[in-house]
């Protein structure tokens, strides 16, 4: 199995490979002659970048902190156009699958709304890179990753003045997002939950049947062959990375991780230049897969959200359509059992797992008509703005 086409969400088996870069004109349409003659280096790709989204309004935060979580260094970038705005703190998936990376490309006109902190959970690209493995196992499990995420939501409403702020989880993001929600709803305006896990083993068998399914539709002999190999699945069998990862393998070529896409190339190649990572740091995230699967792989299976269905607070799902990394449909139906202060289900028609880069202004329309009235209501956000013609 070639493991460069596997995404990075929860399932445990995804890895992104590290390319090496050399960025060169010549890869970007028509250039002229001097340009081919000196190809950009990642360091001035990721200077411009980062110059194009600077941040230069009066009242605006840009700033990457680490922060003593826990016994380790953990790594936040925080952001926005203007401190008043709600801060929207963003759980990533994976596990060890920071988005930190590659939200250049979708997340700068969150930024005119809210303050956006991107963290680098423990196991996670620049975290893993800033710690040793020693320091990081006592608390590799999903209740000490809890208690992580709870410590960084204490450390924003006390260095930001800020009673409530927007809980947002992605994929295995949302695994901790739904039980500090459950935890310390009071401290919350919403929870947004987007590629919500739900039953992960009866995830695995959805995601699966949908593989191969989709496979014998198209008469694909070798997908079938791989994927009946590893039948029953997920069965009583171990499941373990080869395993793992020869379902997600087809399941995202048939588009259950992005809609239209057979792989992950998209976002692993963004990644490289991302303007907040060192070179060292991105290679770190494969390093702290593997040692974030070795620590989660069994504990994850047995997650079941099945009977959590009481909220403290506003609950908002956004779901992809298409989305068979975690299944849309035991999503939805998980939403019909919900009962919270409010509820709000969104679908996207044209998304699967990966809705931010999918349908990005679509996703920005809801986080501002669906999410941010909630803040509006308790007065901790900028006040309207005049439209000027």
């Amino acid at each position: 199995m070639d493991m460069k086409t596997a995404g990075l969400m929860y399932r445990l088996a995804l890895m992104v490979a590290m390319l090496p870069i050399s960025v060169s004109a010549a890869t970007h349409g028509d250039v002229s002659s001097q340009d081919k003659a000196s190809p950009m280096t990642r360091a001035e790709v990721t200077r411009i970048i980062a110059n194009s989204r600077r941040i230069v309004s009066p009242n605006g935060i840009e700033t990457l902190v680490k922060v003593p979580i826990n016994g380790t260094d953990q790594w936040l970038s925080i952001r926005g156009k203007n401190r008043r705005n709600p801060i929207l703190l963003v759980l990533h998936g994976g596990p060890a699958s920071p988005s930190m990376p590659s939200d250049y490309t979708y997340q700068s006109p969150w930024e005119d709304y809210f303050t956006v902190v991107q963290w680098d959970q423990r196991g996670a690209g620049k975290t893993y890179a800033a710690n040793t493995e020693q320091k990081m196992a006592p608390g590799m499990t999903i209740e000490g990753m809890t208690d992580d995420a709870a410590q960084v939501v204490q450390y924003l409403r006390e260095h930001y003045g800020k009673q409530k702020i927007f809980l947002m989880g992605h994929s295995w993001g949302t695994v901790l997002g739904t039980r500090l929600a459950q935890q310390h709803p009071e401290w919350f305006y919403a929870y947004i939950g987007v590629g919500q896990v739900v039953n992960v083993r009866r995830n695995e068998e959805v995601g699966y049947d949908f593989a191969l399914s989709s496979a014998k539709s198209s008469g694909n002999a070798n997908a079938i062959k791989e994927l009946q190999a590893i039948a029953p699945y997920p069965g009583t069998a171990p499941i373990n990375l080869e395993r793992l990862g020869v379902r997600s393998k087809w399941e995202m070529y048939y588009g259950g991780l992005t809609y239209g896409r057979q792989n992950y190339a998209y976002e692993s190649d963004v990644e490289q230049l991302s303007p907040e990572y060192s070179q060292q740091e991105l290679d770190a995230i494969n390093k702290g897969s593997v040692f974030t699967i070795g620590h989660l792989a069994a504990p994850l299976l047995s997650v079941n959200f099945d009977d959590v269905t009481q909220f403290g607070c506003p609950v908002i799902l956004f779901v992809g359509a298409h989305d068979e990394t975690t299944s849309h449909e035991l999503a939805e139906q998980w939403f019909d059992k919900l009962h919270a202060p409010s509820k709000r289900l969104v679908i996207f028609a044209d998304s699967a797992h990966m809705v931010m880069q999918e349908q990005p202004g679509r996703f920005l329309m809801h986080l501002v008509t669906d999410a941010l009235p909630l803040a509006q209501a308790s007065g901790d956000a900028s006040p309207a703005e005049v439209t000027r013609h």
